[in-house]
């Protein structure tokens, strides 16, 4: 395959504790296994390296935790990445320190990702999360300091006890700390999890709240000077932010279907038509690399028709048309007409749009657009 991969994902798994709702690859502890686990990063990099075009738009370190990994080690892997136009790092509040954040930003991290979650102590401890809010304020300071000019709060909404006052308590606060970015996400807990067991009651409860929850956000956030770019991610606008176009370069290479390397145990990868996964197991990745070979991985061939669907559900998140070409036969003509007509969609030159209220209904409006 030739070189055309313009975004790379590397999965540093580290974490000190897993929260009940997380389903990401994760270990806790391991310390040891820092500087294998960027021996192996490094040599897939190696492996792969001709899957990537020779300038990245994006590359994303994601977790786990990524900023708990050594610091050593840390530096020794972004200094070995490539260089790309966006380079994005997600931290928990409690890991920034004014070290960390000029170690990031003398190695080209122009973006970070802090989970804040909530600034509710209380929802916190039912979030399993170990920053407090004062672990945030203090974090995107020391960010701020070191000169990292793209800054973002991830919040979360539907956390079983919470209340519309809390959720705009968080608004509030995220706000005055002016990030140039923040994420709200519905809280998605899997099915068989601790967290679902201790909570499920709850969080069928919250499920009736969750469309009001979202109004919330959106209303609070745009009035507040921030696009609503995508489903559940808002930045500043370019009036508000110097002309800086200030949404996540590597998310929107997922949402506009481009092709992507992923690195590192459990990291998936797309590209040309071919969908693989590396296995989740450490002890595997470690192992393959040892051996001088590529993961254990899945390998999925993605039909034409596949490859449009999720075109369609991931382009219709965004507040820009969808070129509809190559597109057509996946869309249920009849059920665009309907939308068109109720409002929640513009069909306009070949292209295609969500209205604002169909964007709050979201996935819904998506289905009944697939053919």
């Amino acid at each position: 395959m030739p070189a055309v991969a313009r975004h790379l994902y590397v999965h540093l798994p580290f974490c000190a504790s897993r929260c009940g709702y997380c389903d990401f690859v994760t270990v806790v502890g391991h310390a040891d296994l820092h500087g294998a686990y960027v021996d192996a990063l490094l040599g897939e990099l190696e492996l792969e390296r001709r899957l990537l075009a020779p300038d990245l738009e994006s590359i994303y370190l994601g977790g786990g935790t990524p900023t708990l990994t050594a610091p050593d080690e840390l530096e020794r892997l972004l200094a070995a990445l490539p260089p790309a136009r966006e380079v994005t790092v997600e931290a928990n509040p409690e890991t920034v320190t004014p070290e960390l954040a000029a170690l990031l930003s003398r190695n080209r991290v122009n973006r970070v990702s802090i989970g804040a979650q909530t600034f509710n102590t209380a929802l916190l401890d039912v979030l399993d999360r170990r920053a407090r809010p004062e672990d945030v304020r203090r974090a995107l300071h020391h960010l701020r300091d070191a000169g990292i000019g793209n800054r973002s709060l991830d919040l979360i909404y539907g956390i079983p006890g919470q209340t519309a006052a809390d959720l705009a308590r968080d608004l509030d606060e995220a706000l005055a700390l002016e990030p140039e970015h923040i994420s709200a996400y519905e809280l998605e807990a899997k099915p068989g999890t601790r967290f679902t067991h201790a909570h499920g009651t709850e969080l069928a409860l919250q499920a009736d709240g969750l469309e009001s929850y979202i109004e919330l956000v959106v209303e609070r956030l745009t009035a507040a000077g921030y696009r609503w770019y995508e489903t559940a991610n808002f930045c500043r606008r370019p009036d508000r932010a110097g002309g800086r176009d200030l949404r996540a370069r590597h998310n929107l290479g997922y949402w506009l279907g481009h092709d992507y390397l992923g690195l590192g145990v459990g990291a998936v990868s797309t590209i040309q038509n071919r969908r693989w996964r590396n296995a989740p197991s450490l002890r595997r990745y470690l192992a393959a690399h040892a051996r001088g070979e590529r993961p254990d991985r899945g390998l999925e061939t993605l039909s034409a028709v596949e490859r449009s669907t999720e075109r369609v559900m991931l382009g219709l998140r965004l507040d820009e048309p969808l070129s509809l070409t190559g597109l057509r036969d996946v869309v249920d003509r009849a059920a665009l007409e309907r939308l068109a007509e109720g409002g929640l969609a513009v069909h306009r030159e070949g292209s295609l749009t969500l209205t604002p209220r169909g964007r709050l209904l979201g996935g819904g409006v998506t289905a009944r657009l697939l053919a």
